[in-house]
C-alpha cells in the first residue's frame, strides 16, 4: 500500500544541503529523467530558474534531503527529461519513493493554488516554522488541503458488493467511495453514500484502514459494512453498474495494487 516510509523525517523549515533532491511538479506531474525515472540533479533544477519562494522543504530519507517545487509551464532542463503522472509510476519505481512523491505533489498543489488570498487577493506569505500561508492584509490562513473520503465494502453473507464508478479513471469493479460533506461523520457518510449510490441500507460498520491518496489531495478512510435491506438501484450519475460478487464469480483485476481499495478487496475476497 502507498505509505510514507517509516524512516522518513518530515521537515517544514528549508535546509541548506550541498546536493538536495527536488520533486518538481507541473499540475500534478513529476519531472523525471526519462531513462531511469529518477529525480533531476541540482544543475538540472537550477536550469529551470525558479524563484526561491517556489521551493519548500519535504524531509530527510535515507540520508538525503528532499525538497519540492512547482512550475507554471512544463519547462524541461534538457531533452532527456519529461513530466510523468504519479499513477504511471505505480509498480515501476520504489514504493517509498512514490509515497514521498505523493506527499510532495499535495504540498506543491497547495503552494501553487494559494499564492493569493482567497478573500482579498493579497499575495500570501508562508508562516515561519508552519505549513501555512497567511494573508498579511486580512489574516486569512490556508493550510494544505485534505479532502476526506469514505470507502466501504458491503458484505451480504458470502458475497460482497462491488461497483463500477461512472467517473473513475479505471473502468473496473471496486468498493463504493465518496467524499464527506460538511458536518458529517465518516459513518454518516458511509450510510448516505451507500443509499444514494446503490439504494441499500447497511449496518455493523467496521473500520479497516486509511491512506493518503494524492489525486489531488484525498484521505481515503475504508470500512466494511453488513447488508441490512434494499435492492440494488444505481445512481447513474455516479455508478455505471453494481452487483454482488461471490466465490464463483470472476474477481476484477486490481491494476493499482498500491491503493487501499486493493487491500480492502483482497482482505475480503469471497473464497470457496
Amino acid at each position: 500500500m502507498l505509505l510514507t516510509p517509516a524512516t522518513f523525517t518530515p521537515l517544514i523549515r528549508p535546509q541548506d544541503h550541498d546536493d538536495p533532491l527536488t520533486f518538481v511538479f507541473h499540475r500534478g506531474e513529476l519531472l523525471l529523467r526519462n531513462e531511469i525515472l529518477g529525480l533531476p540533479g541540482r544543475e538540472a533544477v537550477a536550469a529551470l530558474n525558479l524563484p526561491a519562494e517556489r521551493f519548500h522543504a519535504l524531509g530527510l530519507w535515507e540520508g538525503r534531503y528532499y525538497q519540492l517545487a512547482w512550475v507554471d509551464q512544463p519547462q524541461l532542463p534538457g531533452p532527456e527529461y519529461g513530466y510523468h503522472g504519479l499513477r504511471s509510476l505505480f509498480g515501476i519505481v520504489d514504493e517509498g519513493f512514490v509515497a514521498l512523491a505523493a506527499r510532495a505533489s499535495q504540498l506543491a498543489e497547495w503552494a501553487r493554488t494559494h499564492r493569493y488570498c482567497g478573500v482579498c487577493a493579497t499575495p500570501m506569505r508562508q508562516l515561519e516554522g508552519e505549513r501555512c500561508y497567511q494573508c498579511p492584509s486580512c489574516g486569512m490562513s490556508a493550510y494544505p488541503r485534505i479532502s476526506p473520503a469514505m470507502m466501504v465494502l458491503v458484505r451480504k453473507g458470502d458475497q460482497v458488493l462491488l461497483a463500477m464508478h461512472a467517473n473513475a479513471p479505471y473502468k473496473r469493479y471496486t468498493a463504493l467511495a465518496g467524499f464527506l460533506e460538511a458536518g458529517e461523520s465518516i459513518e454518516e457518510a458511509v450510510h448516505r453514500e451507500v443509499y444514494e449510490e446503490v439504494g441499500l441500507r447497511v449496518h455493523n460498520l467496521k473500520y479497516f484502514g486509511s491512506q493518503s491518496w494524492p489525486f489531488p489531495h484525498s484521505l481515503m478512510i475504508a470500512y466494511t459494512a453488513e447488508y441490512l435491506d434494499g435492492e440494488i438501484r444505481v445512481d447513474q450519475n455516479e455508478i455505471a453498474d453494481a452487483r454482488w460478487f461471490g466465490a464463483d464469480d470472476e474477481w476484477p483485476d486490481m491494476m493499482v495494487t498500491v491503493s487501499i481499495a486493493a487491500e480492502l478487496l483482497n482482505a475480503h475476497r469471497p473464497r470457496r
